[in-house]
């Protein structure tokens, strides 16, 4: 019999079943191995120079960007996380992400943008 199959009486079986395990096993690894991993949400960056600290609301951020993929606490207010992040062992490794910060009163005090793409 071949290297997966155990016992002759049920040797067809045994063999179909061992065989469909390496398969998966095999697939699962070529999976890990190519490496890609993505997290986060994707949001418009092109409208990241409209955000005013001191003038724009929650509301607009959200009319903006959408819901945010993160939300909590950051020096004591309201931040709000919006992030793509593509992780790749073979290609390029591309991050884009913005934190919104926010009063009391729902209004932008400040923001942080970074991304790998650079068009300077």
């Amino acid at each position: 019999m071949g290297i997966f199959c155990r016992h002759e009486f049920s040797a067809n079986r045994l063999c179909f079943r061992n065989y469909t395990k390496v398969l998966i096993l095999f697939t699962g690894l070529t999976l890990f191995a190519s490496g890609c991993i993505t997290l986060g949400k994707d949001f418009p960056g092109i409208n990241v120079p409209i955000i005013k600290i001191g003038k724009t609301t929650k509301n607009q951020i959200r009319k903006l960007f959408g819901s945010p993929w993160l939300s909590g606490r950051q020096d004591g207010e309201l931040a709000w996380t919006y992030g793509t992040y593509d992780y790749s062992l073979f290609g390029e490794r591309k991050a884009k992400d913005l934190v919104i910060q926010f009063n009391d009163n729902g209004i932008v005090t400040t923001y942080t943008f970074s991304t790998t793409e650079h068009n300077e």
